[in-house]
């Protein structure tokens, strides 16, 4: 599994791990039941420390897009319908906003998420 960080972004590592797994569960590179590399071994290959790599699976897990057991580490869950948390709807409420004060209309922000969703289903 390739990741890739920005060390120099103000969003912390372990939310950049977290999105990069939902955004490869979301367009299919990471399929049901697939393992993900031990915590020891990703923060090896990525150069993070093991405690970061340990906060975004547990954030994943508790968002339900991994599931953990001691014998066989973390794979991906089932897809089963994962509900929006609130930190998604807020997030998704400040980029709307920030869209709309650039001037975007309406029709043109929703022809980029369109355009957003059709590529992660390519």
């Amino acid at each position: 599994m390739l990741m890739t960080f920005d060390f120099s972004s103000p969003v912390p590592l372990y939310i950049q791990l977290r999105n990069q797994i939902v955004i490869g569960i979301a367009e299919g590179k990471l399929q049901p039941g697939e393992k993900l590399p031990t915590i020891r071994a990703l923060a090896e290959e990525s150069g993070i420390n093991m405690m970061t790599v340990s906060k975004a699976y547990q954030q994943l897990k508790q968002e339900g897009y991994i599931v953990t057991d001691r014998r066989n580490g973390a794979c991906i869950a089932s897809r089963d319908v994962v509900p929006v948390s609130q930190e998604t709807m807020d997030a998704m409420r400040l980029y709307i906003s920030e869209l709309r004060l650039s001037g975007m209309k309406k029709d043109e922000i929703m022809k980029l998420f369109e355009k957003l969703y059709e590529e992660g289903n390519s």
